[in-house]
């Protein structure tokens, strides 16, 4: 069932953005430099694309900004549970260390008082 609505959302997720596509075909052209600026450097690198094509691009230069901005804000968050897990390791193999070392001692009183007699 909930593999039905995940399609479901996908799909109409995909139309929406064919329906953007569709409705912005027009091409747009795109300069790095204003002219202004582009006759006094002596040149200006321009492009014409439709501008779903320029919307998209946008889009996703916007969230593989984000991607990266989180990744960066989160690197205390990960090197603290790298730092606790390593500790958590340590004591867990000291934990088995000291059992490995103790006397076997039985584990429950009352048998211990059962043996004694």
């Amino acid at each position: 069932m909930l593999t039905y609505l995940r399609y479901g959302v996908l799909a109409v997720v995909a139309l929406a953005l064919l329906t953007v596509a569709l409705a912005n075909r027009a091409l747009i052209t795109v300069k790095l430099l204003p002219d202004a600026l582009a006759g006094v450097l002596g040149g200006n690198l321009s492009m014409t694309l439709p501008l779903f094509v320029i919307l998209g691009l946008a889009i996703g230069f916007g969230l593989m900004l984000g991607f990266v901005w989180e990744w960066l804000r989160e690197h205390g968050y990960r090197s603290e549970a790298a730092r606790a897990r390593r500790e958590a390791d340590a004591l867990r193999a000291d934990l088995k260390r000291v059992e490995t070392m103790a006397p076997q001692t039985r584990k429950d009183d009352v048998l211990a008082v059962l043996d004694a007699r």
